[in-house]
């Protein structure tokens, strides 16, 4: 009994941590609050954002996404003489050795398309990210409401109802 009790809060805790990916045993990418919005039933598209640190010794690259809700697309957005510009990027996004870059509204971010469904608020979205050294992180994506620029509380210390990898909290 006292073992299973051990293996139950074993996993709990592991459930809990931060995605991680291991290059030769090593930790070297984090993905951290990881998130989207919410859609209108008719969308097609919607944004995925989240924080990436590498915490290895070499700059790595994002180079791919997949996620079961729709095609999964790297893309950066830019203001040009007042008109925002999308585009994708088909070479994928630096992340520089012990560095951070924020995917965010506005700015780098994943672009789902070809939604298979609406997204909707409640269950998370799973997304796995695919980095040219670190392999895979698979990730949860916390859905904010429709409009969200950030899902509440996240972007300070107390990410309220939000674990620190995105994850609503039990």
């Amino acid at each position: 009994m006292r073992l299973l009790a051990c293996l139950i809060a074993a996993g709990m805790i592991a459930g809990s941590l931060p995605a991680l990916a291991k290059d030769d045993g090593h930790p070297t990418v984090k993905v951290e609050e990881a998130w989207t919005r919410a859609t209108p039933p008719a969308a097609r598209a919607a944004g995925g954002f989240a924080t990436i640190r590498n915490a290895g010794p070499e700059d790595d690259r994002l180079i791919g996404a997949s996620s079961p809700i729709g095609t999964v697309e790297i893309h950066t957005m830019e203001m040009n003489d007042g008109i925002m510009k999308m585009r994708h990027l088909p070479d994928g996004l630096a992340i520089p050795a012990g560095g951070t870059v924020e995917l965010k509204p506005g700015s780098d971010h994943l672009m789902f398309l070809d939604l298979a469904a609406p997204v909707i608020e409640g269950p998370p979205v799973p997304v796995t990210l695919q980095f040219e050294k670190a392999g895979e992180v698979s990730v949860e994506m916390f859905v904010a409401p429709i409009g969200a620029r950030a899902p509440k509380g996240m972007g300070s210390k107390d990410h309220g109802d939000m674990n620190h990898d995105g994850m609503k909290k039990q």
